[in-house]
């Protein structure tokens, strides 16, 4: 795959990094994550990163029920690049986020205008930057259980589309908006590959598929 002329080289990542903490929220490497900003700590994080980079740090609170304006959260979280800004009339701000790199936070440092910032550790995750990689993933089992998952949930897909996406898009896109628990999400975050992450997604799927189906008999044939 072409590489984005805007995607930046690893010397270029930057050495520190406002963080945006929002539980059950999973971004990953080339994927396109919208948000709608209306916090003015965060309106204030969006705007200082669209004059200095235009990075943030997506990562998750340990505690996802929890209620503290800052609260402890996971060493591990995944940079994005706004892509995408608009504003309403009523004082928010729709951005779009695309992944560029997973990061361990080295330390956190003071913070600016309200919102957090940390100095990330980009040197675990260097082949993030790399271009999406293809024929990691089993596919038939991971279309097989998609299907079932699916029609469980009661949703109808472009199979078409799913079918010609390719793995690590398809891989990232199901992690990200498939309904699972926040530390299911941190998990399919850190798995190191994206061979890793596709197991793991088909592991969950299936523990969905049954969980479905507790107390109402066996699930449908295929």
């Amino acid at each position: 795959m072409t590489r984005n002329p805007f995607d930046p080289e690893f010397s270029h990542l930057p050495a520190m990094m406002p963080i945006f903490p929002l539980a059950g929220v999973l971004l990953l490497p080339r994927a396109r994550l919208p948000l709608n900003i209306f916090e003015p700590r965060y309106l204030a994080m969006v705007e200082d990163a669209l004059g200095s980079g235009r990075m943030i740090g997506m990562i998750q609170p340990l505690d996802p029920a929890g209620r503290e304006r800052e609260p402890a959260v996971y060493s591990c979280g995944c940079a994005g690049r706004i892509t995408s800004f608009a504003e309403t009339d009523d004082g928010r701000c729709l951005i779009t986020l695309t992944g560029v790199a997973r990061f361990e936070i080295g330390r956190e440092v003071e913070g600016a205008r309200g919102y957090r910032r940390v100095v990330p550790d980009w040197r675990p995750f260097r082949t993030d930057l790399e271009p999406e990689s293809c024929g990691d993933i089993d596919r038939n089992r991971l279309l097989g259980v998609l299907k079932t998952y699916f029609r469980v949930q009661g949703l109808s897909v472009d199979w078409k589309s799913i079918e010609s996406t390719l793995d690590e898009r398809l891989v990232n896109s199901l992690a990200m908006i498939c309904p699972f628990t926040p530390g299911e999400k941190q998990a399919l975050l850190e798995a190191p590959t994206l061979a890793e992450r596709g197991k793991l997604l088909i592991g969950l799927v299936e523990m969905a598929i049954l969980d479905s189906h507790d107390g109402d008999g066996p699930p449908p044939k295929h």
